[in-house]
C-alpha cells in the first residue's frame, strides 16, 4: 500500500480510491428550527489529511504535473457538485506564504481571483462567488503547500446576505484604523468574533474584484502583504489565519449594485500559540465573547 512518513493512505491512492468509489457531492440541507444550512458531504471524510510525503501542489504532483507561477483546478473533494469548487495555488515552493510572495506574487494571485471570479459568476447555477484561504491546521488546513480555494454557491450565503442588505461599508474609526494607503484602509472590525481580525477595503466603492483597475489591483496586494505581515509580527511567529473575500453576488441584481468588496483575516489566536476556543455558551445562542479589546489590538498592530 501507498503510505505516507505518518502511515496513512497517501493522495494519491486516496484521490484514485475517491473517483473510483465516492464519485458524487453531498446534499443541502436546512435546519427547520434554525434555519442553518448544512452541506451533509460524506465523500469529504476520506480526504487525506496533512500528507507527509507526495504533496500533490508541488511541480510534478498529482494536481500539478507541469511548472506554473499560479495553478487552479477542481476540487477532487467538493463539497458542493457541479465543478463549483476549486483550488488556487499560490507559488510553486512549498514552503512559501501568502504573504511571503509579495506585493508583485500577491498579485498575480489577485489576477487570477478575476479570473475564475469572471468565470465562474457567468454560470446560470452560480449566484456567490466566495475566494478564501485557511493557513494552518488549528483552523483546518489538510495540506501545507500555500493555497487557497474557491466555492461558487448557487445562492448568496446568509451571512453574505446580511452584509449586503445593511449596507456594508468601510470603518471609518480612527482608533481602529490601522493602515491607509494609496485608495485602501486596514482596520479592526468593531465586533469581531475572533480575537484577531482585519477588514481591508478600497476607500472607494467597487464591488467585484473584475472592476478594480490595475492599480488597484496592485495597492490591494501591498495592503494584504501588509496586513498579514502585521498579524505575524503581533505574536512574532507563523499565525494560523483564514482569509476570505466579500464581493458583490453574480446575479446582476440592481439591489447589489452597492456591495463593497472587502477582505476579512481572522485568527483564533490570542495569544502566541493560544486558542480562543469557540464554545458552548456562544455555539448555544448565536452570541460571542471576544477577549481582545479591538481598539488595543488595532494599536498593538500599529506599532
Amino acid at each position: 500500500m501507498d503510505t505516507t512518513a505518518h502511515g496513512t493512505v497517501s493522495y494519491r491512492s486516496m484521490a484514485t480510491q475517491h473517483n473510483l468509489t465516492h464519485g458524487g457531492s453531498g446534499n443541502e440541507r436546512i435546519d427547520p428550527s434554525t434555519g442553518t444550512v448544512v452541506h451533509v458531504v460524506g465523500s469529504r471524510q476520506n480526504r487525506p489529511n496533512l500528507p507527509a510525503t507526495d504533496c500533490p501542489f508541488c511541480v510534478g504532483g498529482l494536481e500539478a504535473p507541469q511548472p506554473y507561477e499560479t495553478h487552479h483546478f477542481a476540487n477532487r473533494w467538493p463539497p458542493m457538485p457541479n465543478d463549483r469548487c476549486e483550488i488556487v495555488l499560490y507559488s510553486p515552493d512549498h514552503d512559501q506564504s501568502f504573504a511571503g510572495l509579495g506585493a508583485t506574487g500577491v498579485r498575480s494571485v489577485i489576477d487570477l481571483w478575476a479570473q475564475r471570479t469572471t468565470e465562474l459568476g457567468a454560470r446560470a447555477d452560480v449566484d456567490d462567488v466566495l475566494i478564501f484561504e485557511n493557513r494552518g491546521r488549528e483552523v483546518g488546513a489538510t495540506i501545507d503547500h500555500p493555497h487557497g480555494q474557491i466555492y461558487a454557491f448557487d445562492h448568496i450565503p446568509a451571512r453574505t446576505s446580511a452584509r449586503l442588505s445593511n449596507g456594508w461599508r468601510p470603518d471609518q474609526s480612527q482608533e481602529r484604523l490601522v493602515h491607509e494607503h494609496d485608495g485602501w484602509r486596514t482596520s479592526v472590525p468593531y465586533a469581531s468574533v475572533y480575537p484577531v481580525a482585519l477588514e481591508i477595503a478600497p476607500s472607494i466603492q467597487v464591488g467585484s474584484l473584475s472592476e478594480l483597475s490595475p492599480q488597484q489591483r496592485d495597492a490591494c496586494a501591498a495592503m494584504l502583504v501588509d496586513a498579514l505581515t502585521r498579524i505575524d509580527s503581533l505574536f512574532g511567529a507563523r499565525v494560523p489565519y483564514m482569509l476570505w473575500l466579500n464581493q458583490r453576488p453574480t446575479t446582476n441584481e440592481t439591489k447589489h449594485a452597492d456591495a463593497w468588496l472587502n477582505f476579512e483575516i481572522v485568527s483564533p489566536w490570542r495569544g502566541n500559540g493560544v486558542m480562543r476556543y469557540i464554545a458552548a455558551a456562544e455555539v448555544s445562542t448565536g452570541e460571542y465573547f471576544n477577549p481582545m479589546i479591538p481598539e488595543d489590538l488595532a494599536a498593538a498592530l500599529r506599532q
